[in-house]
């Protein structure tokens, strides 16, 4: 049965199906060499690209640790921020109408703008790329968990204050799962262009050299293979991040995927018999010759 499948067999698929597109990319790439013969100055080819990072594979390594942590203390802290400023606002209505034109003309202005100025207050260190990260993650968190909180169905929110339910228990057992699934959708958007706004960091306020302060230099030394290589690794680190939080919203919402109780949650739940009424009451007894007489 499709309910006793085991909770990663979605994931598994999905996961797979991503590897697939990317052999595909790889393939696509190494057609288009092969159909235009630009030469290798302009694209390398994707073995020469994989070249240059299993060449220098240690240096890469620490390049991709540095804008790992940059992308990954910015993606937690952008979406802390957007997930209780989101409830803040739907609880609050006052609170919504004043900061959400506010929300709106932040996002207006363009990151690198913003990067300038954080440099000037907080110097070239880790905080300012923390900051543009965030910057760009917390608005679709804020967002789609406005959404989710809008469609709360108003019933059941007046339903549990009738059973007695204080407003913080009406929230947890009522507003908060209806915001699971925007939620998710909003830190699906955040994980994609994270990394992004941590080599915006690194170009403009770069104290440790990261994969995007790499991609510069390799630039300006007509590197291409090295650009190809940090995209290469840059884009791994996009794609790893969305498939973690991917995992995250399958194992958080069990129910979109299967009806009954996962294997983490106690193993699955059977479904209970229905009985018929007049299945439980008791067989007549039979006629003697007697009594038919």
């Amino acid at each position: 049965m499709s309910g006793e499948a085991p909770a990663w067999h979605g994931v598994g698929r999905h996961i797979g199906l991503w590897v697939l597109a990317i052999a595909l990319i790889f393939a696509a790439w190494k057609l288009l060499l092969v159909v235009t013969g630009l030469p290798s100055y302009v694209i390398p080819t994707p073995g020469a690209a994989l070249g240059v990072i299993f060449g220098n594979l240690g240096l890469m390594k620490q390049l991709s640790w540095q804008t790992i942590s940059e992308t990954f203390y910015g993606y937690v802290a952008g979406a802390v921020i957007g997930f209780v400023l989101a409830v803040v606002m739907g609880q609050i209505r006052i609170v919504h109408r004043l900061l959400y034109p506010a929300l709106i003309t932040s996002q207006a202005v363009p990151i690198v703008a913003i990067a300038a100025p954080l440099v000037i207050i907080f110097g070239f260190g880790l905080t300012p790329k923390i900051i543009i990260v965030a910057w760009i993650v917390f608005f679709p968190v804020v967002v789609n968990v406005l959404d989710g909180l809008a469609s709360v169905d108003q019933d059941q929110v007046n339903l549990a204050r009738l059973l007695g339910g204080t407003q913080l228990r009406t929230f947890m057992i009522v507003r908060l799962p209806a915001c699971i699934g925007p939620l998710f959708s909003g830190l699906k958007i955040g994980a994609s262009y994270a990394v992004t706004g941590a080599v915006i960091g690194e170009w403009t306020a770069s104290s440790h050299v990261g994969l995007g302060t790499y991609l510069l230099t390799a630039n300006s030394q007509m590197n291409t293979a090295g650009v190809y290589g940090a995209m290469l690794l840059l884009t791994a680190i996009g794609i790893g991040s969305f498939l973690l939080v991917l995992v995250a919203e399958h194992f958080a919402t069990p129910w979109r995927s299967r009806m009954t109780a996962p294997a983490y949650f106690g193993g699955s739940v059977p479904t209970p018999a229905i009985h018929h009424p007049a299945a439980s009451k008791p067989a007549a007894p039979a006629l003697t010759a007697q009594q038919k007489v």
